[in-house]
């Protein structure tokens, strides 16, 4: 074995390790996600939300009121509320995970640090991966999940250091990231390698990148839509007090949780925004497909069902441009675009052969 051969499984060794060591901490992470919840889930969760309906129902100005002593108080404005279309329900955002308890907020504090500690391990072995094959570290399915859950993070470590009411995400999100990590090491892992020439290209680095980038974004939009569903319901329930009511959990969780309106704003903001960079990750592939193969085009398997992903994003972003097709309808398109994009990605890799089967699992 040469002296560069040697480095380069050395290197490989120490990206497994690192990537271990992010799932510990990830599932400790996961843990405090739990702890924050379990605190929200106190009495006291309910006291802020009656809270936050009074202050919505308030009137919406400043009122100064005479107080013995000749003092006076000025009554502030109530909480901004988000607001969608005409005549669609005006609710505020709930506490947050923590439900408004201090130990809630410390845990939550707790689980955002070990995210970070553990984006800071998983991203050194997606970069000392790509050292140990010299290239791009997206060659196969387990380097494109590993990255791709580092990316998943990173867009969500990004959106709360902006200062993006996000927080409730961390709980599915580390879930997800634990399901996509355990699932590369243990059923997608190939040992580090070169690629067949047709995947030596600088197109490597943009069109699988803008894909991966594509693919953390819809997820966070996705997650956000399936709980912008389930909120709607349960507001629903609320505005109707002779109809079916929720029961304790759902009211403990679902109310924790931003309204239906600003859920559904910030899924829909994360597809418009980006859809574009998902035309141009097809654009660049086909440009692709013709320096390697001599054709732009050619219905393989990957190509049918990156359209078809397109086409369904294409849909919900008209849905929600067409007023009878807002909210809960527009919201399944959605979640039927992810699906297609995870189909694209599992789905066509596993169970179906085309021109993109070479790089193997």
């Amino acid at each position: 074995m040469t002296l560069a051969a040697a480095a380069n499984e050395t290197l490989a060794h120490n990206s497994n390790l690192l990537v271990y060591s992010a799932i510990t901490v990830y599932t400790l992470a996961f843990l405090a996600h739990m702890v924050e919840w379990v605190f929200g889930s106190r009495s006291k969760v309910g006291r802020t939300a009656a809270a936050l309906t009074a202050e919505a129902k308030a009137p919406a100005i400043s009122v100064t009121v005479a107080q013995k002593g000749g003092g006076t108080a000025v009554l502030e404005r109530p909480k901004v509320v988000t607001k969608t279309a005409a005549g669609s329900r005006d609710v505020p955002d709930g506490p947050g995970a923590h439900g408004g308890t201090e130990k809630g907020d410390l845990y939550g504090r707790i689980a955002i640090s070990l995210t970070v500690l553990a984006w800071a391990l998983h991203v050194g072995g997606v970069l000392t991966r790509a050292l140990s094959v010299q290239r791009a570290p997206w060659g196969n399915m387990y380097e494109f999940s590993t990255t791709f859950a580092a990316v998943a993070v990173t867009f969500y470590l990004v959106l709360l250091v902006l200062k993006k009411n996000i927080r409730w995400i961390g709980l599915p999100l580390v879930f997800t990231v634990l399901l996509d990590l355990g699932l590369a090491v243990s059923v997608l892992y190939t040992a580090s390698d070169q690629l067949v020439p047709a995947l030596h290209s600088y197109w490597l680095w943009i069109h699988v990148s803008c894909a991966i980038i594509c693919g953390a974004a819809f997820y966070v939009g996705f997650v956000a839509t399936l709980l912008y569903l389930f909120r709607d319901r349960h507001e629903a329930k609320l505005a109707d007090p002779a109809g079916e009511q929720p029961g304790k959990f759902a009211t403990s969780v679902l109310e924790r949780l931003p309204s239906a309106a600003s859920l559904d704003k910030l899924a829909y903001r994360i597809n418009a925004t980006v859809f574009p960079l998902w035309t141009f990750t097809i654009i660049a592939g086909a440009i692709w497909a013709e320096a390697a193969w001599g054709r732009y085009w050619g219905w393989d398997p990957k190509e049918v069902w990156s359209f078809i992903t397109w086409v369904a994003y294409a849909c919900y972003l008209h849905a929600r441009a067409t007023a009878g097709w807002k909210g809960r309808k527009a919201a399944v398109l959605g979640l039927i675009a992810f699906a297609c994009y995870l189909f694209n990605y599992y789905g066509v890799n596993i169970f179906v052969t085309g021109l993109h089967s070479y790089a193997g699992v």
